[in-house]
């Protein structure tokens, strides 16, 4: 992605503005009300949201710019239905839009055959999520899409399993400017004794025991990809108190991890 942040579907990454939240919400509202400028500006806003999204696709083979084009068309979508009335980030709104947007494109495209029935159970199930999503503001969960189409909780996730992307075990999953650990770095050892739910349990928890700041910045930094420049700025504190808040949350979940 780095030969990428010069210039990606000519327009210069450098020059991309960041809006605060504040920004954000005024903008809505005069979005809201047919300001077309409103809807202009809020979109240029957000380009790096598509970008940091866009990173969880470095490795496939696809150009970087047709992606980029197709994660603006899921922002536009999410712009264009986002509602202040929900309480939600735009960011949390928009993520799962964005990365729909890009995943159809590449299953469409998909070099790896899938059968047409199993595509189509898992076609209803996104659509009947996104569906569920934009109503309610969360997802629905697997056994209830089941239900919803009338079919087993194993046909489902056989259907949405079939879209998964093939990746390389040499796919770099974390680096903290250490040693960046890989794919088959976490690959499970048969012969090991740690359980998997159990590990789930405890991080699951330890996150829920984190501050309420700590759990914004590891989300905006490790879900939403932005830098800790950008969420300084958004939450109106230093850069190193950003990196020190980062490295103490860091620093809890890997006693839950040992």
């Amino acid at each position: 992605m780095a030969k990428y942040k010069v210039e990606i579907s000519g327009i210069d990454t450098s020059d991309i503005p960041v809006l605060s939240n504040e920004e954000m919400k005024s903008l809505f509202v005069k979005m809201k009300c047919g300001d077309l400028e409103a809807r202009n500006l809020l979109i240029e806003g957000n380009l790096k949201l598509v970008l940091s999204i866009l990173k969880r696709f470095h490795h496939r083979s696809e150009n970087m710019d047709d992606l980029f084009q197709i994660g603006c068309i899921g922002l536009v979508k999410a712009i264009d239905n986002f509602d202040l009335s929900h309480g939600v980030r735009f960011s949390t709104y928009a993520v799962p839009m964005i990365l729909g947007e890009v995943r159809r494109y590449l299953r469409d495209n998909n070099s790896i055959r899938v059968s047409r029935s199993l595509k189509d159970i898992a076609y209803k199930a996104l659509k009947y999520k996104e569906q569920v999503y934009n109503k309610d503001g969360k997802e629905p969960s697997l056994e209830e899409v089941a239900q919803h189409l009338g079919i087993s909780l194993f046909d489902v996730v056989q259907a949405l399993d079939s879209l998964h992307e093939p990746i390389s075990m040499f796919e770099p999953i974390y680096s903290d400017g250490g040693d960046t650990i890989y794919l088959f770095d976490q690959i499970e050892d048969k012969h090991a004794n740690s359980s998997e739910v159990s590990m789930k349990v405890a991080l699951d928890e330890a996150i829920g025991n984190l501050e309420e700041r700590e759990q914004y910045i590891l989300d905006e930094r490790f879900v939403i990809g932005k830098t800790q420049m950008e969420i300084a700025k958004e939450l109106q504190i230093s850069q190193a108190q950003v990196s020190r808040i980062e490295k103490g949350a860091i620093k809890q979940l890997k006693k839950v991890l040992k």
